[in-house]
């Protein structure tokens, strides 16, 4: 997908704090220098806490198919992938069939990965199941919210670059493959808990770390049913 902002060139980068500085003088975190799509994903929503469950199957989906690739190659093509997985809607998508498959396969716009395919049709039928028992995605989710005790004092280059994983991620992981998903590995979930504001890895200094603190401090997530 064609990305028809302006460009934001990076004035400056500081590689001790892990920031760059753009043109519009907001101190960022250094991996969306890349576009101004990166650059709009990091602003308005990594970090940002999501309780919408089609959001958060979206975004759990996507850092799936992103294993061995990178975030910017999947959000380039989320627009396609939303039109091919029936906007993310888990009842839609538990049904679909092998001529489902045949055509995502056929779908250039998307990562054709017929194990990543088949695991989105997989997960929309365990989410289905999921939500029986906690009624909703987001009420699951919330529950593996580290204590501020268990996150870095500050979120240095360094500490942010030591996270791949956490006990959290990893614990969520376990339980959800034995709930039958897949690809949720402990570094996948660990990427989705970022996305979804589960935990904040902004960095120290980063122009969008304080909103996405605030917009989580006003958030009370729903109890599971």
């Amino acid at each position: 997908m064609k990305d028809p902002s302006p460009t934001l060139s990076p004035r400056r980068a500081d590689r001790h704090t892990g920031l760059f500085e753009g043109e519009d003088g907001a101190w960022r975190c250094a991996w969306c220098q890349a576009t101004p799509l990166y650059r709009r994903y990091h602003d308005s929503e990594w970090g940002f806490p999501v309780t919408d469950d089609t959001r958060l199957f979206e975004k759990l989906c996507l850092e799936g198919f992103q294993a061995g690739l990178s975030w910017l190659t999947i959000l380039n093509k989320r627009e396609a992938f939303r039109q091919g997985f029936a906007g993310f809607d888990a009842e839609r998508i538990a049904a679909f069939d092998a001529h489902d498959i045949a055509r995502l396969l056929g779908d250039v716009g998307i990562v054709r990965h017929r194990g990543k395919i088949e695991s989105t049709i997989n997960n929309a039928r365990r989410l289905i199941e999921l939500r029986r028992e906690f009624g909703s995605l987001a009420a699951y989710a919330w529950r593996f919210e580290p204590k501020r005790s268990a996150r870095p004092r500050r979120m240095t280059h360094a500490a942010l670059f030591a996270l791949g994983s956490s006990p959290e991620s990893t614990a969520m992981s376990k339980d959800l493959r034995k709930r039958g998903w897949s690809f949720v590995g402990p570094t996948t979930v660990y990427a989705f808990m970022q996305a979804m504001g589960l935990v904040n890895d902004h960095l120290e200094n980063c122009h969008v770390r304080g909103e996405a603190l605030r917009q989580r401090a006003e958030l009370t997530p729903s109890a599971p049913a």
